[in-house]
């Protein structure tokens, strides 16, 4: 019985993580519809409004939580830091506690 609940657990974690893994973006390749990419800055505005974007996104087609059309490693760069500045980075583990 042990083992048959080890393996259901493993079978679970492993459909969950595969439940994740990244699909076919059918965007990707296209023009951008005004001829402009996003770069640094858009990344960042991005970023920041992640958490709202993210729950429009459930309930509608047309807004997703990614930009497609951007300039590749500056934009993650932005979208990554935008996120960090938003949900307080890594820096607030680190702070002492008063004596």
């Amino acid at each position: 019985m042990h083992r048959a609940r080890i393996a259901a657990v493993l079978i679970g974690c492993i459909l969950v993580l595969a439940a994740c893994a990244a699909g076919i973006n059918p965007e990707v390749g296209s023009s951008p519809p005004d001829g402009d990419v996003a770069g640094f800055f858009m990344g960042l505005w991005h970023g920041f409004i992640a958490p709202v974007t993210f729950v429009i996104s459930l309930f509608t087609d047309s807004i997703n939580l990614y930009e497609v059309h951007n300039n590749g490693n500056w934009y993650d760069f932005g979208f990554v830091l935008g996120a960090g500045i938003l949900f307080g980075g890594g820096g607030a583990g680190a702070r002492r506690k008063g004596r």
